[in-house]
């Protein structure tokens, strides 16, 4: 498989790194993305290269600005010559009621979570088109399907993220790209895990109690899931095996949209 190529934005931890170490443990060529450009950033390609025998870049771009998320493209395609596959994956996340939202979070969460995602993927769409395959998987939410209270911005770009999925989808249904969204529900990340001592002390209860009762009272298994998991649906939506699935969502949120 190393004769193609991943870009995975917003991927130095996280589901965006879970992502990247299972698309070269499956044998793709790996760009990881992140808006800092500090020696670790690097390091963390080259581990990812010695661990799966694949060869991993790190290339910086802030996925606010528009230009930047289309030079990254270019510059995955120009090293390895195509972007055949594309997790867009970045995101932020700010909490408040919607007459008291600060504009410049609103504008900032709809530009990194939904507005990269259209710049990354007009960028690679040429390139797929011209070698005549390509996967883009947009990394959704649960609250791309649901909505709750004080997420305003968060759920309108998630919401979005499923319109644009379906948007590309048809737009390209007869060149072999597919173009799909994986929605998660809470997955233990290390921001996740660094919440739960805060979550603790608010609600006066001990770790199993508060993850259960509070942090995943919507999730119907009672579990988190895991990057792995999230990883593993990207190969799969990568793969020839899903060549018939696009315009769609995949939800890995432990039965949050059942209800």
């Amino acid at each position: 498989m190393t004769e193609k190529t991943a870009v995975v934005t917003g991927s130095n931890s996280g589901i965006g790194l879970g992502s990247a170490h299972a698309l070269a443990a499956a044998g793709y060529n790996v760009v990881i993305n992140s808006f800092t450009d500090r020696p670790e950033d690097h390091a963390l390609a080259k581990e990812i290269t010695e661990k799966h025998g694949v060869e991993v870049v790190y290339i910086k771009a802030d996925m606010s600005n528009g230009g930047e998320c289309r030079a990254l493209i270019e510059k995955a395609a120009d090293t390895f010559g195509s972007v055949d596959v594309l997790v867009n994956n970045a995101g932020i996340q700010f909490v408040a009621p919607v007459d008291e939202f600060p504009v410049e979070k609103w504008d900032a969460i709809i530009a990194i979570n939904l507005t990269s995602a259209f710049h990354t993927t007009a960028a690679a769409l040429p390139h797929m088109k011209k070698s005549g395959w390509g996967r883009i998987i947009n990394i959704a939410s649960a609250h791309g399907l649901r909505a709750s209270p004080f997420k305003s911005a968060y759920v309108s770009a998630k919401h979005g993220i499923l319109g644009l999925t379906k948007t590309v989808a048809l737009e390209v249904a007869e060149k072999h790209i597919t173009c799909n969204a994986i929605c998660p529900g809470y997955v233990l990340t290390p921001l996740v895990e660094a919440q739960i001592p805060d979550q603790m002390k608010a609600h006066n209860m001990d770790r199993d109690t508060v993850v259960r009762e509070v942090m995943l009272d919507k999730q119907a298994t009672k579990e988190f899931a895991t990057v792995d998991q999230i990883g593993a649906t990207v190969v799969f939506l990568a793969s020839d095996a899903a060549a018939q699935i696009t315009g769609t969502s995949i939800s890995v949120d432990g039965g949050w949209t059942a209800a």
